[in-house]
């Protein structure tokens, strides 16, 4: 074979290869952006012939279904219509999709691999998508709706010893049933007032007020620099940062032991406890609770909010030198978090000061019943040593019994917890209202948005009615 030959062979061969690589780069490798672009409205199509799998609860009640609308496509239905919308989300052609239902497109719509799924595609190949069972719980679901009384607020309940969510409420919500309907979808999404289609419980960032002591009690006995029965002071007016901070209500505290400036949730001890701990130990504990990064949880990224510091809608470095520990410490400043992230806090000091990741999906089942995954509980980190995690839990147990968190008493059960009433607008005695507190066995999480009441009057209710439904 003379020269020329064997040149234009391989010049032919390296073509074909180059274009095997391009065709496999657009339809394999890169074809998970592509099907997520929200410009992109082909795999939509294609996928409105595939009967979508099911999502149900943990007790088996269809969270939503496909039935068909015609001879060649199917359309989603949700039977519970407003009371899962913001965690399932949505999926339509028109609009496209959104929570459980945007991340665990794959197995719903029975896309095994990439390549399989390409090869599918060119043969015109439709199928049956496999199922998705939840954590979540139906009875706490709607004790939690039922509980908010159609206040603004959100509601996150977890199970601390492997991270299931098993409440997740966001109000006010939206029914998803006709959302691909244009102009109802366009009239959700321009009602700047009630935000009915952002979940509150993972997009909304609030300033936590007092529930953020907490995290600050962790950081404050782990690092061995108080003890539980440390003796502080909690007078009034004290310097902050060179700027007088007050307690709630003005009241003015003498020497009192660390457990009781938790259970009278006193705003100078616990600034002054941030400010002997400095930004960097602060920071380190919060990083290891999940602050400052968005959650490791089954839910698109483009709907989770990291928690922390922030300024202009950007998050602060930890050691940002625009960052008042002092305040921080007390949940003011410039902090904003999560619900989840709160529940998050109350999770891992119940499960003995050790992290889980939270998780949404419970198992995917095939259409022939067949389970092809289990969603195991995983383990994020150690936060705080096991030591730490039953201190604070005492101490924590004292806001219920005879602090300010008395209204979220549950008879016969042990119930630690916090309050938080973080000022929104002090003239007309507007506030963000908070609770966080933890069983033995679930973890929950409470903020009312924007109410004239108090965390210990207003959310604690909200949460004993969760865990109650939860305990039955």
């Amino acid at each position: 074979m003379n020269g020329p030959i064997v040149r234009l062979y391989m010049l032919i061969v390296l073509l074909f290869g180059a274009l095997v690589f391009a065709t496999s780069w657009w339809s394999v490798f890169t074809a998970k952006n592509l099907r997520e672009n929200v410009a992109n409205r082909r795999p939509l199509l294609a996928e409105e012939r595939i009967k979508r799998g099911a999502i149900r609860a943990a007790d088996g009640k269809v969270l939503a279904r496909s039935a068909k609308i015609d001879a060649e496509r199917y359309a989603r239905r949700y039977p519970t219509g407003e009371l899962f919308a913001h965690v399932i989300g949505y999926s339509f052609t028109s609009i496209g999709r959104s929570g459980l239902e945007q991340f665990r497109n794959d197995p719903l719509t029975g896309r095994r691999t990439e390549l399989i799924g390409a090869v599918d595609s060119l043969l015109g190949e439709r199928g049956v998508g496999d199922s998705i069972r939840t954590t979540l719980n139906s009875e706490a679901q709607q004790a939690a709706v039922d509980a908010l009384k159609g206040r603004k607020g959100a509601v996150v309940a977890l199970d601390p010893s492997n991270g299931a969510v098993l409440a997740m409420v966001s109000n006010p919500s939206y029914d998803p049933n006709g959302l691909d309907d244009g102009d109802k979808f366009k009239a959700l999404a321009t009602d700047e007032a009630n935000s009915p289609i952002v979940n509150r419980a993972t997009q909304s960032g609030y300033p936590p007020g007092s529930t953020m002591k907490a995290v600050t009690a962790a950081a404050a006995l782990d690092s061995g620099k108080y003890k539980p029965d440390s003796t502080v002071n909690g007078a009034n007016g004290k310097k902050v940062s060179g700027v007088p901070l007050n307690n709630f209500g003005g009241e003015d505290f003498g020497d009192i032991t660390l457990t009781e400036a938790l259970t009278k949730s006193v705003n100078t001890v616990w600034a002054e406890v941030g400010e002997e701990l400095g930004k960097q130990t602060m920071g380190e504990y919060m990083t290891k609770f999940g602050f400052y990064k968005q959650p490791p949880i089954d839910l698109p990224s483009g709907q989770l909010l990291a928690s922390g510091e922030r300024e202009n809608g950007r998050l602060l470095s930890p050691n940002s030198s625009k960052i008042d520990v002092g305040r921080m410490a007390i949940g003011q400043d410039k902090l904003l978090v999560t619900p989840l992230q709160m529940a998050t806090v109350a999770a891992t000091i119940a499960n003995g000061g050790v992290r889980m990741e939270p998780h949404i999906t419970q198992k995917i089942v095939d259409p022939d019943g067949r389970t092809q995954d289990e969603i195991e509980g995983e383990r994020a980190e150690r936060v705080i040593s096991e030591d730490t995690a039953r201190d604070l839990t005492a101490m924590m147990k004292k806001v219920v019994e005879e602090g300010t968190g008395t209204a979220a008493a549950l008879e016969g059960v042990d119930l630690a917890g916090k309050t938080g009433t973080a000022e929104i607008d002090v003239e007309r005695d507007i506030n963000d209202a908070w609770f966080i507190g933890f069983t033995d066995e679930f973890a929950v999480a409470v903020v009312l948005e924007r109410i004239q009441g108090t965390g210990g009057v207003d959310a604690a209710p909200v949460a004993k009615a969760v865990l109650e439904a939860l305990g039955e």
